[in-house]
C-alpha cells in the first residue's frame, strides 16, 4: 500500500539512494522543480525513472505552472504563458472571451507538462486577494479581486487542464488571498470575521466543492482556530473544509518545509495526518529529512486511498496534436490586456 507522502529529488535526476527509499517506501507521488526541467527529454527520464522506482505507471507526478511567475518550466525552452490575473482583466472586457482564454490557456499548460510525462498540474488557485494582503504572496496569481469571477475562471482552468492530459489541484484551500506575509517565510493570521471568510474567501472553493484534489494553506485563521494553521487544524479540515465547503475529495497539506509551520518534520508530518490532511507534501527535503518524514508518516488507507483513486479517475489520454494554431489563438484572445499594461 502506498505511503500517504509525495516527494521530490534533490538534484536534477534520481541518485541511487533516492531510488531505493522509494522503492522501499513506496510514495503515493513526487513532484518536480526546475532544476528537474531543465529540458523536455531531462523532464521526461525524470518522469519515468520516478514512476519505475515505485513500480507504477500511473503514479501521479505534481508540477507548478500557474504560467507568469510561476512556472517550473521556464522560457524560453519551454512556451511562455500569462500570469492568471490577465484572465480576470480580460473579463472585464468581455467575459466570454475571458472564459475561452482561460480554458485554452490551461489545454495548453496541461499539454506542456503532460507532453513531458507529469500528470498533475497546480492549478487552479482560487484565492481571493484583499488590498492589505502582502502582494508577492498571491498578486497576479490571482485570477482576479471577485469570488464569483474566480470560481467562473477557475471552472474553465479545470475543465481545460482536463483536456490537456492533466489532473487539477485546488489551492490553497480554504483561501490564502488576506495573508499578511510569505507562508514560506512566517506564519500569516488572519483577523478577519467568520462571515467574511464564509462569503469571500470560501466562496470559490466552494463553488468548485467537487474537484478531486485540493491542497491545504499555512495560514491561521483566528476565528475559527486560533492556534493552529489550516493544515494542522482538525478545526478547520473538519468544520470549515469538509462541512461548510463541502469538499470531500484528496485533501493534501502544502508543503511541510515551509517556515510558517514550527516543530519537527516529524512533528509536522504526523500532525498534519492527525489534523485530517490525505497526503503530505514534502519538498525539497533533504535525505535526513524525508527518513525524519517516514517516523510521522502513515500508509494511505480508508477514505483516503479511496479519495487518491478517486482523484487519478478523470485523468485523460489526449491527441497530442500540434498546438500552434492554439497559442495563436491564445495570444489573439488576451492582445487587448496586454495592450492594456
Amino acid at each position: 500500500m502506498p505511503l500517504a507522502a509525495i516527494y521530490d529529488c534533490e538534484g536534477p535526476r534520481l541518485n541511487d539512494e533516492e531510488r531505493a527509499l522509494f522503492k522501499d517506501v513506496d510514495p503515493w507521488g513526487f513532484i518536480v522543480f526546475a532544476r528537474h526541467c531543465e529540458s523536455p527529454d531531462q523532464l521526461r527520464a525524470h518522469c519515468d525513472e520516478l514512476r519505475e522506482a515505485v513500480g507504477r505507471a500511473d503514479a501521479p507526478i505534481l508540477i507548478d505552472q500557474e504560467g507568469g511567475r510561476v512556472a517550473r518550466m521556464a522560457p524560453p525552452t519551454y512556451a511562455r504563458h500569462p500570469a492568471p490575473a490577465v484572465f480576470g482583466a480580460l473579463w472585464q472586457l468581455d467575459p466570454e472571451k475571458a472564459r475561452e482564454a482561460a480554458r485554452l490557456n490551461s489545454y495548453l499548460l496541461g499539454r506542456l507538462v503532460s507532453d513531458c510525462g507529469a500528470n498533475v498540474n497546480c492549478v487552479p488557485m482560487l484565492d481571493v486577494p484583499q488590498p492589505d494582503a502582502d502582494p508577492t504572496v498571491i498578486g497576479d496569481r490571482a485570477y482576479a479581486k471577485h469570488p464569483e469571477i474566480i470560481a467562473a475562471l477557475g471552472a474553465e482552468v479545470i475543465e481545460g487542464t482536463y483536456a490537456g492530459g492533466a489532473l487539477p489541484i485546488l489551492k490553497h484551500i480554504p483561501g490564502h488571498g488576506r495573508a499578511l506575509c510569505d507562508s514560506h517565510h512566517a506564519l500569516p493570521t488572519v483577523s478577519a470575521s467568520k462571515i467574511d471568510l464564509t462569503e469571500i474567501d470560501f466562496a470559490p472553493f466552494r463553488a468548485l466543492n467537487k474537484t478531486p484534489m485540493a491542497m491545504t494553506a499555512h495560514v491561521l485563521y483566528e476565528a475559527f482556530d486560533a492556534a493552529q494553521c489550516a493544515t494542522l487544524s482538525p478545526t478547520i479540515i473538519e468544520d470549515v473544509i469538509r462541512q461548510d465547503i463541502g469538499f470531500d475529495g484528496l485533501l493534501m497539506s502544502d508543503d511541510l518545509k515551509m517556515k510558517a509551520l514550527g516543530g519537527s518534520i516529524e512533528n509536522r508530518t504526523r500532525d498534519s495526518f492527525a489534523a485530517g490532511c490525505d497526503i503530505a507534501l514534502c519538498c525539497n527535503f533533504s535525505m535526513d529529512e524525508k527518513k525524519q518524514s517516514l517516523l510521522g508518516a502513515q500508509e494511505l488507507s480508508g477514505k483516503g486511498k479511496d479519495r487518491a483513486k478517486a482523484a487519478l479517475a478523470p485523468q485523460r489520454v489526449v491527441e497530442r496534436r500540434d498546438t500552434t494554431e492554439d497559442y495563436e489563438r491564445l495570444g489573439a484572445l488576451i492582445k487587448p490586456v496586454l495592450a492594456q499594461a
